[in-house]
């Protein structure tokens, strides 16, 4: 089964780190990473730009009205994403712990199964 865990932090804090302070994290997070990529278990890894930077479209009767930035009343923004392939949520909620030791902040990851509508709308590499 595939499980998307979500990674949430407040991206306030997150935007503050020195580049030595953000690459130093994505060495620790790529080495968790490298153990389900070594198994072929990894699927996509996702890091979102600032919340700044989003639009949200909201359709609750007539036409879609757009707006800047999320539009969410939150502590901790969504801040990016992992699809991995488990056997099972305690194996997923394993990874999602050894993401969050690997980060040096505080945050939370949600664990998700996924079910595939579109297996891919990417072309090959």
């Amino acid at each position: 089964m595939l499980y998307a865990v979500l990674c949430y932090n407040d991206e306030n804090r997150v935007s503050t780190w020195t580049k030595e302070e953000d690459d130093a994290c994505m060495v620790r997070l790529g080495k968790v990473q490298d153990e389900l990529r070594s198994v072929g278990k990894l699927g996509p890894v996702v890091r979102l730009q600032n919340t700044t930077e989003a639009k949200t479209l909201r359709k609750a009767s007539g036409e879609p009205v757009v707006f800047d930035g999320p539009f969410a009343e939150t502590k901790e923004q969504f801040l990016g994403f992992y699809v991995a392939e488990c056997e099972t949520i305690d194996e997923a909620v394993d990874f999602a712990k050894k993401l969050a030791v690997a980060n040096p902040d505080s945050g939370s990851y949600e664990i998700r199964p996924l079910r595939i509508y579109l297996p891919s709308a990417l072309p090959a590499e």
